[in-house]
């Protein structure tokens, strides 16, 4: 026999679930919401069959390293081919992603390139010094103030 469940709202202002004589077969819940997911729950377990849930460990990402040899050499020559394929794809890459990582991987290697490019300026640059007195003298000469 089928049982009809209903949501009705009581005198109380609750939602409770009644079968089809008016028995009271769960709640009071405090929302329609509530009562609704009472009832689906109380659907589905007639339909579920009685299989026992298992306690096997679920392997989230990839399983652990095998203890064989032949899982050790087989690890390894994963290895390889992944950090071979990065690299690939690392040579791939556009022009300021490989200055991006140039600085998080080798912040020495990156200050170097980077006085290659621009040069020597400021005060250790041979062009910038001058002798105050001859600056002076030759704007002095210009008739400048």
């Amino acid at each position: 026999m089928i049982a009809i469940l209903n949501v009705f709202r009581n005198d109380d202002g609750q939602f409770e679930i009644t079968d089809q004589r008016g028995k009271l077969v769960e709640g009071p819940f405090d929302t329609n919401a509530a009562a609704w997911k009472a009832l689906d729950r109380l659907d589905n377990e007639g339909s579920r069959t009685a299989k026992p849930k298992t306690n096997k460990k679920v392997l989230w990402g990839k399983p652990e390293a095998q203890k064989s040899k032949k899982g050790r050499r087989k690890a390894k020559r994963q290895k390889e081919l992944q950090d071979r394929q990065m690299m690939a794809n690392a040579g791939k890459a556009v022009g300021w992603v490989r200055s991006i990582a140039a600085v998080k991987f080798d912040p020495a290697g990156e200050r170097a390139y980077r006085d290659h490019k621009l040069g020597t300026f400021g005060a250790a640059s041979d062009v910038k010094r001058i002798d105050p007195a001859a600056y002076l003298a030759e704007k002095a000469a210009r008739g400048e103030r």
